[in-house]
C-alpha cells in the first residue's frame, strides 16, 4: 500500500491532469455538469456491478472513472467562482464529524444500532440539513432502492416493527390484497397493490438485513447464466427454443441448476 505522501501525490497529479485536459482537450472543455451527469450516473452502476461481483482490480478501475467525475465537477464549479475542489473536501469533512459525535464528541455508541439510531436525529440538527425525516431522498433513486432508504429511515426515527418476524403477516395481508384485486380485474388497483406487496418484502428484506437491490440483482445474474446454458445447448442440439416444449426447456435448466450448484 501506498503513504500518506504517495496518495497526496497521486490525487495532486489527477488534479493537474483534470487541469490539463479542461484547457487543452476539446471534448473535455466542451463538457458542462449537465452533460456530465448521465455518464456518472452510468458509472456508478459501473461501479456497483463490479462490487457485487468482488472483482478488485475492476472496482479499482471504476472507482477511478467515478473520482474522475468527482474532479470533473469540482473543476467545473471552480470556473465559475462558485466552489473548487478544497470545499468539496472541507464540507464533506465537517459534515463527518458533526454527524460521529460519537467520535468526535460526548456521545456514547457502543454498537452500530446505537450509531444508527442516533443518525437521523443528527441529520435534522445540522445546519442546513433535512427539515423531515424523509427529507433528502433523491427522487431520481431507483424505485427498489428508494424504498429501502424510505424504511430505514423511518426506522432511525423510531417507526418500524417491534420483532422482525411481526413483517411477514404484513406480507400475507399484502398478498391477500393483491390476490382480491387480480380477480375484480382492476388494472389501475391490481399495480397499487402489486406495489404495496413489493414495498412489504423490501421491508422484510431491511429487517432481515438483506440489501433487496443486491439479492435482486443476484437473481438477474443467476438467470442470465442459466438461460444462456439452455440457450447455447437447445444450438448444439441443432434446435431454436422457440421449437422447444417447455418440458424439453426445462430438463436443461435443471441441468444448469445441477452443474451450477456442483
Amino acid at each position: 500500500m501506498h503513504t500518506r505522501e504517495e496518495q497526496l501525490a497521486a490525487f495532486d497529479r489527477l488534479l493537474t491532469i483534470m487541469d490539463e485536459l479542461r484547457e487543452r482537450c476539446p471534448w473535455d472543455r466542451k463538457q458542462t455538469f449537465e452533460s456530465l451527469r448521465q455518464n456518472t450516473i452510468e458509472e456508478t452502476y459501473e461501479l456497483t456491478s463490479v462490487i457485487l461481483k468482488k472483482d478488485m482490480d475492476e472496482i479499482c478501475k471504476e472507482l477511478g472513472d467515478v473520482l474522475l467525475h468527482i474532479v470533473f465537477y469540482a473543476k467545473l464549479g471552480s470556473e465559475t467562482g462558485s466552489f473548487d475542489i478544497a470545499d468539496v473536501c472541507e464540507r464533506l469533512c465537517d459534515k463527518l464529524v458533526f454527524r460521529h459525535p460519537h467520535v468526535y464528541g460526548t456521545v456514547k455508541a457502543n454498537n452500530e444500532n446505537e450509531v444508527e439510531q442516533t443518525w437521523e436525529q443528527v441529520k435534522l440538527k445540522e445546519k442546513g440539513g433535512n427539515k423531515t425525516v424523509l427529507a433528502g431522498i433523491p427522487e431520481s433513486l431507483p424505485s427498489l432502492v428508494k424504498a429501502y432508504r424510505i424504511q430505514d429511515k423511518a426506522r432511525n426515527a423510531g417507526f418500524d416493527w417491534d420483532e422482525r418476524e411481526q413483517v411477514w403477516d404484513k406480507v400475507k395481508e399484502e398478498i391477500a390484497e393483491f390476490e382480491q384485486e387480480i380477480s375484480n380485474l382492476d388494472a389501475d388497483k391490481q399495480e397499487a397493490e402489486f406495489g404495496d406487496l413489493m414495498f412489504s418484502l423490501i421491508n422484510a428484506a431491511r429487517l432481515y438485513k438483506i440489501k433487496p437491490d443486491n439479492a435482486l440483482e443476484r437473481t438477474n445474474q443467476k438467470f442470465i447464466r442459466r438461460f444462456n446454458y439452455l440457450e447455447q445447448t437447445a444450438h448444439k442440439q441443432g434446435k431454436d427454443l422457440s421449437q422447444m416444449t417447455l418440458d424439453e426447456m426445462e430438463q436443461i435448466w435443471q441441468e444448469a441448476k445441477r452443474i451450477e450448484n456442483a
